[in-house]
């Protein structure tokens, strides 16, 4: 059965969507932008400042999903710039130290709100 993730340091979907979603062990976030829910909007600071809220915004849906960042299993990340490359590797590599998940990694044209990353995950549950 499908169950709705909801956090509460996330901030407010801006569409119809979820901040994420389980079934069984498995969990699936939606992109997770650089948006800070307590200070409201998109945070300043160029790429890694956008990295980390948006990890940190990613940690909090795993942690409401009861997952956490050690269990997942493969992220998906956006950047607007692909010249921004190597100043958010240096960031996530922060956040995923060992045992790293697969990752796909790639430029688009656009995001939403003119951020400069996005992130979404694929985790399983914690025992």
């Amino acid at each position: 059965m499908k169950t709705l993730i909801v956090s509460a340091a996330a901030p407010d979907a801006i569409g119809p969507y979820s901040h994420g979603t389980a079934y069984g062990d498995l969990i699936f976030t939606s992109g997770q932008l650089p948006v800070c829910k307590r200070q409201g909007g998109v945070v300043e600071g160029g790429i890694e400042a956008q990295t980390r809220q948006s990890l940190e915004n990613l940690k909090s849906v795993l942690e409401a999903g009861g997952g956490s960042l050690d269990t997942v299993l493969k992220t998906t990340c956006y950047l607007a710039d692909i010249a921004d490359f190597a100043a958010f590797n240096g960031v996530y590599q922060a956040y995923f130290q060992a045992d790293c998940p697969a990752r796909s990694c790639f430029a688009v044209k656009d995001l939403p709100m003119g951020v400069r990353v996005e992130i979404e995950a694929i985790a399983h549950r914690l025992p």
